[in-house]
């Protein structure tokens, strides 16, 4: 069973990650597969079934998304009213005051999440249409703090990232193994680098990218689904 595939793997990673250590300037690592895993699962449950054509894969949770909520790109209220998402979430094990996790009671909007589920909502109406073949994972499920500030994985030293990046690269094996698509887009440069180095001996797979929907991107700020919609279409991986 796919979906069961999927949780185990995400307990698995979860476990994996919890137990790694990470040195400042890192001040805060939350691991929302553990506080708002009861979110999460449920995610896996309802769009996880089955095989996949696309995969898109983004990079590590958003403070006001999946930190949140446990849902990847998880805009509150995408995840709330379109997803049909919704369940208590619990606390990190150590609270960074300047970052609080207050689940669907997040009033911050996670701008990638809502352009990301967005342009899926405006071109595939229902949930159920677009994860009839698309799913939507993040490759490492910690997020990490420096003071009030987020940290991406690719800033952490390399003695840091080399486990980590080794626990992300198996769970993203054992979810293409499940999922067996034949596209896996990367939503940002660095998520396209680490799927196509985890996935390089999988026969037959393809990969991709889209521009990350980041308020920081000048790029994504002039029109983002725009933008990501002629990627696709000029990767065939939608068609007109």
């Amino acid at each position: 069973m796919t979906t069961q595939t999927l949780i185990d793997a995400a307990r698995t990673l979860s476990d994996a990650v919890d137990a790694l250590p990470f040195a400042p300037p890192v001040t805060h690592v939350y691991n929302p597969l553990d506080y708002a895993w009861n979110v999460h699962r449920r995610y896996l449950e309802r769009y996880g079934a089955g095989h996949k054509r696309v995969v898109f894969i983004g990079m590590n949770p958003g403070p006001f998304g999946m930190a949140q909520i446990g849902v990847p790109f998880g805009e509150i209220a995408s995840a709330r009213d379109w997803l049909g998402l919704e369940g208590p979430v619990g606390q990190p094990r150590i609270t960074n005051p300047k970052r609080p996790v207050e689940g669907f009671a997040c009033a911050r909007s996670e701008v990638s999440g809502q352009r990301l589920w967005g342009l899926f909502r405006a071109r595939f109406g229902t949930p159920e249409a677009f994860f009839a073949e698309h799913f939507v994972a993040n490759y490492c499920p910690l997020v990490f703090f420096e003071d009030g500030r987020n940290l991406t994985p690719d800033k952490l030293p390399v003695a840091e990232q080399r486990p980590l990046l080794a626990a992300c690269d198996t769970h993203l094996r054992t979810l293409i193994g499940a999922l067996q698509p034949e596209w896996v887009i990367g939503i940002g440069n660095w998520a396209e680098k680490r799927a196509t180095e985890a996935l390089a001996d999988l026969p037959g797979l393809k990969f991709g990218r889209v521009l990350h929907p980041s308020p920081a991107s000048p790029t994504a700020n002039r029109g983002w689904a725009e933008a990501a919609t002629k990627q696709l279409l000029g990767l065939q991986v939608w068609k007109d």
